[in-house]
């Protein structure tokens, strides 16, 4: 028995292409309305960091500067060693990064691919530390430092940003989607779980290393309460404690310098997400949930 299959009417076609665009229009618009949102601040920190300290407070405010100010950004240069904090920033934030990795992945690993007694209850008890908050190890590991001479020290803040219980959760998932049949291979040939690890799961890992890589770097380059509680040389400051002076005493700086500062220090984040945008997303999506 044949069935004989009718065109659909052309009618029917056109109301559902119409229906599939006005779906897409509905969401183009609405992302595009919580795009606008999320860039206002920006756009208010970069169009006041060009005006004038008169300017800044005006009412109705103006998004764009009659009098574009560029001298509010030599005058950071002038108030503050901004290259002294720039650095102290690169190290801080560049010294956590390489150790988060390092330990996450190792640990990661281990509660991935070994076996051990009390295996899911160390899981469980790393995972509970992510409800801490950071304020309430604040004392412990500050009469820590000063008991191992690293008072205002960048190290202060570089040792206790090495060991990260998001890194190992992420790096953990991550682990398990690797077919376990390539380890199972290199087991055959001989290959210990070191070089397993090294050679056959890191490699294999890098989207998510990247994306573990990339908040941290984030996370440490805009970290302002540790390193305003660990450190207490002006020299030793980095960016985000460092340019607070820039509100000078009592608050009687300019707003528009202050916010030229905090232009400044966001350009090196936005460098980094450029050129790294397409490890954080295929990180993101093939970094999976199981186990």
């Amino acid at each position: 028995m044949a069935f004989i299959v009718t065109p659909e009417p052309r009618r029917a076609v056109m109301l559902r292409r119409l229906r599939a665009s006005i779906a897409d229009g509905t969401v183009f618009l609405l992302l595009l309305g919580v795009s606008i949102v999320m860039m206002a601040p920006f756009i208010w920190m970069l169009s006041t960091s060009l005006r004038s300290p008169l300017q800044s407070f005006l009412l109705p405010p103006k998004w764009i500067p009659t009098d574009w100010q560029w001298d509010n950004y030599a005058a950071v240069f002038d108030q503050v060693p901004f290259f002294r904090f720039f650095l102290n920033s690169v190290l801080i934030s560049g010294a956590v990064v390489i150790g988060q990795l390092v330990t996450s992945a190792m640990a990661a690993y281990a509660f991935a691919r070994l076996r051990f007694p009390g295996k899911g209850m160390l899981f469980v008890v790393l995972m509970s530390s992510l409800m801490v908050p950071i304020q309430a190890t604040v004392i412990p590991i500050f009469v820590l430092l000063g008991e191992l001479r690293l008072a205002d020290t960048l190290w202060a803040v570089i040792l206790p940003g090495w060991s990260s219980a998001f890194g190992v959760f992420l790096l953990r998932q991550y682990f398990l989607t690797i077919p376990n049949d390539l380890e199972d291979a290199a087991r055959l040939d001989g290959a210990t779980h070191w070089r397993i690890f090294v050679d056959v799961v890191l490699p294999l890992a890098r989207p998510a290393l990247a994306v573990l890589a990339i908040l941290t770097f984030n996370q440490y380059w805009n970290e302002f309460f540790r390193p305003f509680i660990f450190l207490t040389s002006y020299e030793n400051f980095p960016l985000p404690v460092g340019l607070v002076t820039l509100q000078g005493y009592l608050g009687n700086g300019s707003v528009a310098v202050v916010l030229a500062g905090v232009a400044l220090s966001l350009f090196p984040v936005l460098v980094l997400y450029i050129f790294t945008q397409r490890y954080l997303i295929e990180g993101i999506t093939l970094t999976g949930l199981k186990g």
